[in-house]
C-alpha cells in the first residue's frame, strides 16, 4: 500500500471529532486507507446488496448491531437516513473517532451530513494519488506516463493497464453510478458529453457550445456538468477577480481529478502518443493544478484555487490565494525555458505589484531554478516547494 499524506490529518480529525466522513472518487483509495488506519473497527460495507438491505429496512436496528466504539460504514450515501441516527448515537455517546464514514458521491452525501451531522463530523477529502505520495512508485520526470497512467492507486498497487483499468472504471461509472444518482435515460448520449468534457480539459467552459455539439440543451449541460462534479469526476476552476476596474473573463476552466481518465477519453492508448496530442498542454496543465489541489486538501484546506483572464488576452494559469495576497503560476508543458512563458507573469505583476510569494513557473523540465524573478521547477517538486511556502 502506497501512504498517504493526507493520513496526518485524518488522525487528528478522529481525535477531535465523533464522526470523520471521507468523500473523493471511487478508487481514490478510500477503503483502503481508512480499513488500514482503523483496523480495531467493525466494516460495514453499503456496496454489499445484504448490507445495503438490512440499512435500508431497519435503520435503528442496523446501527444499534454497532459496537459501543463505533464503525467503519462504507459508501454511506447509498443509505442517507443512517446519518439521523448517528446523530443520535453520537449525542448519547460522543467518543472521539467513533464512526468513520466514507462516499463517493459529493453533494448527495455532504447535503445530507450539513442536515445531520454539522458540528459532529469532520469532512475530508481524498483524491487520488499526489506525485509526492509516489515517490518511489514512479519516474516523476517523465510526464507523458504520469499522464497516461493517470494517478488511481490501483493502477499502481495492482500493476494494472492504464487504458484497461481506466475503461472499465468509465463503463462501471456511467452504467451504475450515472444510474444511481440521476434520470439519465441516453446513456450513450451521457458518454459523449463526458468524451466532450475531455476534449476542453483546462479551457474556458462555455456550456452552451458544448451542450450543442452533444445535441443537448444548455440546461441539460449544465445539469450533467453537475452530476461529474458531484460523483468527483471533474471540476471547475473559478475565475479570480481582483478589485481592479477591468473586464474580466467570468466562465470557469475545466479539469479533471484525474487527469488519466481524461486521457483515456481523449483516446489516448499508449503513453508515447500523450506528448504529440494537440491537448498535451492542457493535459500538463490539468496534472499540475490538481497536484495544487490535492496539497490542500490533504492538509485539510479548501480549495483556494482560481485563475486569471482579462479580455485583452492576459492569463495566469493559476493563482493560490493565501490570506490578502497571490501567488501567480503560469504552466508550461515545455521541457525548456523560454523567455516567452514569463509574459503571463509579467503582465500579472504590473495589474497586481505586490507579490509577496513570489512568482511561480511549473515546467515540463526536471531542475528546479531559482531565479530573481520567480521560482521554475518541475511538477514533482511542487510539495516540497508548497511545503516551504505555505507550512
Amino acid at each position: 500500500m502506497i501512504g498517504r499524506d493526507i493520513v496526518p490529518f485524518i488522525e487528528r480529525t478522529a481525535a477531535e471529532y465523533p464522526v470523520v466522513t471521507v468523500t473523493g472518487p471511487r478508487q481514490s483509495g478510500k477503503t483502503t486507507l481508512i480499513r488500514d488506519l482503523f483496523k480495531e473497527k467493525a466494516y460495514y460495507n453499503l456496496e454489499q446488496t445484504s448490507m445495503l438491505d438490512f440499512a435500508l429496512r431497519d435503520p435503528e436496528g442496523f446501527i444499534r448491531q454497532m459496537p459501543d466504539d463505533g464503525a467503519v460504514i462504507d459508501e454511506i450515501q447509498r443509505a442517507p437516513q443512517l446519518l439521523s441516527l448517528i446523530q443520535v448515537a453520537v449525542d448519547e455517546n460522543p467518543r472521539k473517532g467513533r464512526f468513520i464514514l466514507t462516499g463517493s458521491a459529493q453533494l448527495q452525501l455532504l447535503d445530507a451530513v450539513s442536515q445531520s451531522l454539522a458540528g459532529r463530523t469532520a469532512l475530508v477529502t481524498l483524491l487520488p494519488l499526489s506525485l509526492h505520495e509516489l515517490r518511489g512508485q514512479a519516474p516523476l520526470t517523465d510526464a507523458p506516463s504520469l499522464i497516461y497512467n493517470g494517478f488511481m492507486p490501483r493502477i499502481y498497487n495492482d500493476r494494472l493497464v492504464p487504458t484497461e483499468a481506466l475503461d472499465y472504471y468509465f463503463r462501471t461509472y456511467v452504467e451504475r453510478d450515472v444510474r444511481l444518482m440521476s434520470q439519465i435515460h441516453n446513456l450513450d448520449q451521457f458518454q459523449t458529453f463526458v468524451r466532450m468534457c475531455a476534449g476542453r480539459v483546462g479551457q474556458i467552459l462555455n456550456l452552451s457550445a458544448l451542450g450543442s455539439d452533444v445535441g443537448i440543451s444548455q440546461t441539460t449541460a449544465r445539469a450533467w456538468l453537475s452530476i461529474l462534479q458531484a460523483s468527483y469526476i471533474l471540476f471547475t476552476l473559478e475565475p479570480h477577480h481582483l478589485n481592479i476596474n477591468r473586464r474580466l473573463v467570468k466562465s470557469p476552466k475545466l479539469y479533471f481529478y484525474d487527469v488519466g481518465l481524461a486521457a483515456f477519453l481523449l483516446g489516448i492508448e499508449r503513453a508515447g502518443q500523450v506528448q504529440s496530442h494537440p491537448l498535451y498542454g492542457n493535459l500538463f496543465e490539468n496534472m499540475v493544478v490538481t497536484e495544487f489541489l490535492k496539497y490542500r486538501f490533504n492538509r485539510g484546506r479548501t480549495n483556494n484555487l482560481s485563475f486569471y483572464r482579462d479580455a485583452k488576452g492576459n492569463e495566469i494559469d493559476l493563482l493560490y490565494a493565501d490570506a490578502q495576497h497571490l501567488l501567480p503560476v503560469e504552466i508550461k508543458a515545455g521541457m525548456t525555458v523560454h523567455p516567452d512563458f514569463f509574459k503571463g507573469l509579467d503582465a500579472f505583476q504590473r495589474i497586481r505589484p505586490e507579490l509577496p510569494h513570489g512568482r511561480m513557473l511549473v515546467y515540463g523540465g526536471d531542475t528546479v531554478q531559482r531565479r530573481s524573478d520567480a521560482l521554475v521547477l518541475p511538477p514533482a517538486a511542487l510539495h516540497d516547494e508548497l511545503k516551504a511556502l505555505f507550512a
